[in-house]
């Protein structure tokens, strides 16, 4: 059996609204190792998940959570673009990591957006790491948004984080951000970059390696036969299937 944890993307998102409460429950019911989600800012400061850039979803298109306060998001349908799902208001980070913290590990991807202040953006990081350290171990917190990442640890020196890359990324690139910030617990890549020198690099730094998002049979076998840490996945299911066999 492969050493490889799955992780649920946003829950079991085929079968329920992602980043839902149902989505959730639903990954757990599968012996996952963890689930991996998105962590945003409502306009009062809350930190919630949802992943998209705008409530498109919600049928407010031009919309963002930060166009919200905290009570308005919760009042509102976050599970109406999922047919014949119940009603199901946002939900805060902090309630995900005490009500999952035990259950699994848990992945926190922070989405730090450009047309943010920094401000906001630190309080972002500032909330997810306090979560995150109060929780113990099983936590790690990623983003896209280096500058993030370099701010969390200078908060916290000993957290594990996480840099993701973008599909365009190469080894090259890989490289260059292990050079530039050593204090890095890994990389999570695209599964479309993911090869051997890829995961070389990343074991020759010991660092450890987590690869989005594997869904096809040929992107869970890649991903496990190249032994990575963590194998975040659309359908769990199949890649604890394909790994326990």
């Amino acid at each position: 059996m492969s050493n490889t944890l799955i992780y649920a993307h946003r829950g079991a998102n085929r079968e329920a609204a992602e980043n839902t409460r149902t989505a959730f429950e639903r990954a757990l019911a599968y012996p996952i190792d963890g689930m991996e989600t998105d962590v945003q800012l409502s306009r009062d400061e809350i930190a919630v998940l949802w992943h998209d850039r705008d409530l498109k979803k919600l049928g407010l298109p031009g919309k963002r959570i930060d166009d919200y306060d905290y009570l308005q998001l919760q009042e509102m349908d976050f599970a109406a673009h999922f047919s014949g799902a119940q009603p199901d208001g946002v939900m805060s980070l902090q309630e995900f990591v005490t009500t999952y913290r035990a259950r699994c590990g848990l992945l926190l991807e922070i989405k730090n957006r450009r047309w943010e202040d920094v401000a906001r953006h630190q309080i972002k990081v500032r909330q997810t790491l306090a979560l995150a350290e109060e929780s113990g171990e099983g936590v790690l917190i990623s983003s896209f948004d280096q500058d993030s990442l370099v701010y969390a640890h200078g908060i916290a020196p000993n957290f594990p984080l996480v840099l993701n890359l973008e599909p365009e990324h190469t080894v090259n690139d890989a490289r260059r951000a292990l050079d530039d910030h050593p204090f890095l617990h890994g990389l999570c890549v695209e599964i479309s970059t993911l090869d051997v020198d890829m995961v070389e690099l990343l074991r020759s730094r010991h660092k450890a390696i987590a690869v989005y998002t594997c869904d096809s049979d040929a992107e869970i076998a890649r991903a496990l036969m190249l032994e990575v840490d963590i194998l975040i996945s659309d359908v769990p299911q199949k890649a604890l299937q394909m790994r326990d066999e």
